[in-house]
Parts: C-alpha cells; structure tokens; sequence
C-alpha cells in the first residue's frame, strides 16, 4: 500500500457497539479542510504551529503560573449591570476562546441547551491571534450560529455594551427569543501557544498579567485597561450575575491535566477556581474540561453525539477564516481538531490531579 493512501489518524477503533467510523488518510488529512505549507493558523484559541502533523494536535508552552492575587474578599452590595435574570438550572460557563466550549465541552453542551436549562457563557480573550477584533468579531459570530444550530433557532441577538463596577467593559449578546442562554465577551488579547502574546498586542496576554510581567492588559476593542485585582473581580461579577448554580470552564494550571494546553485555557480554570469561592460556588459546582491533552486520552464520543458535536463545529468554523472546514470529514481531518473533536473530558476538584 502507498504511504499517499495509508490511514494514519492512529485513532483507537470504537467500542463495541459504537457506530463505525471512516477511516482518515493520509490525503484527507492534507487536503481536508486546510491549507498546508510555512506557517499554518489554525483556531481553537489561535493555535500556531509549524508543521502539519498527521495525527497530533499541537501543545502549549509550558510557563509556571504564579497563584491567582488578589480574589476579591466579597462581593459588592451594589446590583451588577450585567445581572440576569434568574434562570433554571443555570451554568455559568466561562472559557479562554470562542470555540473551547463546543470543542471541548461538547456533547454536554449541546444536552444543556436542549434540556431548556440556563446558559451564561463568558469567553475572557478574544482569541484574536494577533489578527485584530475584525477576526475576534468573526469568531463571535460563529459562536452565536453554532449556539443557533443546538437551540434551533435562528431569530437575531441583541448586542448590548456593559461597564461593570469592576470598570471593566464587555459586550453581551442575547438571543431575541432565548433570554436563557448569553454570550459575555471580554476581548483581552490572545496570549499565543508560546504564553507570549503577539507584536500586535503588545507581546502581552493572561499569562504575563497573572505573573507580573505586565501591570495591565487592554483589550482589542480598546476597552479600560485590566491589572490582576481587576480582571478577578470582573470575573467574580460575571459569575454571580449570571446566577450560577454550578461552573463550567478549562483545565486550571495547577491541574496535572494542563500540561501541553494552550496557556490561556490554563489561567482561565485557574482564575475560576481561585475566585468561585467569593461568589459562593462549593469546590464541587464547578466542572473544568480537558483541553489540548485530550488528544492524548481514549476517544469517547461517536455515533449520532459525534455527528452532533462535528455539525455544530462546522457551523462554527464557517464564520472562522482559519479553520473553514468543507463537511464533517474535512472538519475530522483537521489535525488536532479531528482528535478533540472525538474526545470530551470532565473533571471535578478532587479529580484534578492537582501538582
């Protein structure tokens, strides 16, 4: 056999029982869905490698990530303007990139919508890339279509600019008839796989803010400035404004599980779990999700959740330059996302494997 027509996903058969799936060669995963040559970009919180490799996705630099100060001791007396109105069953969901919540909480996802229960979701960066908020805005927009396919519906949002009494500003957008589900956004620059940031951004990102490396960041929409006592407390905010019963977001850093993640999904789950305490959320509300080291993981979704969850992608990736991917098997072909795609890991606090 020709090494031009070998699979090489080197993705496990599934188990017994379980649909099966085509297998991914060589070609499509060439010719699938992305460009190949020099410097690729691809999504899922601005991923930059070097080189296409056939069946793995790339990994973040690790960088030690100094502990999460200050958290705020309490929180205001005085009503946010970001307060929503209470919800069943609410899950504040709060992720460093548009795409970490259908990427890698997905089939959960999708299962909270349709059961009718409430959704708050808060995406910190702007998963930019260094490309600039046109791109950030691009991304957005497929969040709302991807969130519009699980809803089932395609009635417009509502956008809405906030100032918070952390002096942080966000952008809020709302499905005109949905009032249960929200997307929150902060734009603060993406801090690139190398924790480094890009030039266009002041080399700046989550990870030097939370190491003292820089005293602030400014977002890409030119939003007031965010040092680290700030940035916790709009956190904290937005998580108790949302009503949270329980949260979802990354792995945190100080989580064996974050080794090889992109940085900024790290300070994300680490930012989380340092400030849920001051808003009231026990250690167990709150569910964190493998990233990136998923790929390393048993694959765990197939059949009709993975069509689900592959479809939503797409949809999603139709509005993502970088990623566009023509059809489910263009998209599975994806190196990385393909990998991620057929994964999804939860952990609670005691399964951290905490360093």
């Amino acid at each position: 056999m020709s090494d031009i027509d070998e699979p090489s996903t080197g993705e496990p058969s599934p188990p017994e029982g379980a649909p099966a799936r085509p297998g991914l060669s060589r070609r499509a995963l060439l010719f699938g869905g992305i460009a190949v040559g020099g410097l690729a970009a691809l999504g899922g919180g601005a991923l930059v490698y070097r080189e296409i490799r056939r069946s793995a996705g790339p990994e973040g630099t690790w960088v030690k990530l100094s502990p999460i100060v200050p958290v705020p001791d309490a929180l205001p007396r005085e009503q946010s303007p970001a307060f929503e109105e209470p919800g069943t069953d609410t899950t504040v969901a709060v992720w460093a990139h548009a795409d970490d919540d259908i990427i890698f909480a997905n089939p959960h996802l999708s299962t909270v919508i349709a059961s009718g229960a409430t959704l708050r979701t808060i995406f910190v960066t702007a998963g930019d890339a260094g490309r600039g908020l046109a791109y950030a805005q691009q991304r957005e927009a497929g969040i709302r279509a991807a969130y519009d396919l699980m809803r089932g519906s395609t009635a417009p949002w509502e956008t809405r600019e906030i100032t918070l009494l952390s002096g942080a500003r966000v952008t809020r957008f709302v499905p005109s008839d949905d009032p249960r589900l929200s997307v929150t956004v902060l734009r603060l620059p993406d801090g690139n796989l190398s924790a480094k940031g890009f030039p266009s951004t002041g080399d700046a990102g989550l990870t030097q803010l939370i190491n003292g490396i820089v005293p602030a960041l400014k977002p890409i929409d030119d939003g007031p400035t965010l040092d680290a006592g700030r940035l916790s407390d709009t956190i904290a905010e937005l998580i108790h404004a949302g009503g949270a019963d329980r949260i979802t977001t990354n792995i945190p850093h100080e989580s064996a599980f974050a080794r090889g993640d992109h940085p900024d999904h790290s300070c994300v789950g680490s930012l989380v779990r340092a400030v849920a305490p001051s808003v009231g959320m026990a250690a167990d509300a709150v569910t964190y999700y493998i990233g990136y080291p998923s790929q390393h993981e048993p694959a765990n979704v197939f059949g009709t959740e993975l069509d689900g969850k592959v479809d939503v992608y797409e949809m999603y990736a139709a509005h993502d330059p970088v990623v566009t991917c023509d059809g489910p098997a263009a998209c599975l072909a994806q190196p990385g996302f393909g990998q991620w795609l057929r994964r999804s890991y939860a952990k609670g606090d005691a399964e951290l494997r905490l360093a």
